[in-house]
């Protein structure tokens, strides 16, 4: 009968042990904060449209600085709106999410460059 042979796991045990210590020595550990720095408490703040943006209600009406428009082309075409490279959407949470691509293609088709969709965060 042949003996089996040993499995390397003492090696193994040393390839782990070696990459542990790397990643420790390789990554570095951000410093803690001042204690004398407070951060800026945003919860309390009301929110309020960037005045370029084109809002746009859960029923798909839009809306761009409170006059409503027939068409998101027609966002484009107001000589008050801005540059056509960048069109910022600001979307009701509760519109769906068909009726968003379908204004994005729209706008998209309409000669817009990039659109930016303006979204609510909230850190708890």
């Amino acid at each position: 009968m042949s003996r089996r042979p040993k499995e390397p796991t003492i090696a193994l045990i040393n390839i782990v042990f070696l990459m542990l210590i790397f990643f420790m020595v390789a990554g570095t550990l951000s410093p803690s904060m001042d204690d004398d720095i407070t951060l800026v408490d945003t919860q309390a703040l009301e929110g309020a449209e960037p005045p370029d943006a084109l809002v746009i209600d859960k029923t798909g009406q839009l809306r761009h600085r409170g006059i409503v428009l027939t068409s998101a082309a027609a966002y484009l075409d107001r000589p008050d709106s801005r540059p056509r490279d960048v069109v910022r959407l600001l979307p009701d949470r509760d519109l769906s999410a068909t009726q968003l691509l379908a204004i994005s293609a729209e706008l998209r088709a309409a000669g817009a460059g990039r659109i930016i969709l303006v979204t609510e965060r909230a850190l708890q």
